[in-house]
């Protein structure tokens, strides 16, 4: 009787062990991915205030033109 829970508290172990290291591998992923998803809402952000700041230059420069900006060239 008692190899038998000697055997299933090894098999329990092994269990125990094998969650364990999946749990670490998880909180290390887990980690990695924090990071990376970090990085890239900074860079959408920064990207994000230059796209603004063209578009309130290409208004700029458009309203400074000389002329309609939809009127076609003078060849037509």
């Amino acid at each position: 009787m008692s190899d038998m829970k000697s055997s299933e508290t090894e098999r329990l172990s092994g269990r125990i062990d094998a969650l364990e290291t999946r749990l670490t591998f998880l909180d290390e992923t887990i980690e990695t991915l924090n990071t990376t998803i970090t990085a890239q809402w900074k860079q959408i952000d920064a990207l994000t205030r230059q796209v603004a700041i063209l578009g309130e230059r290409l208004q700029e420069a458009e309203s400074n033109a000389p002329g309609a900006t939809n009127e076609p060239p003078p060849h037509y």
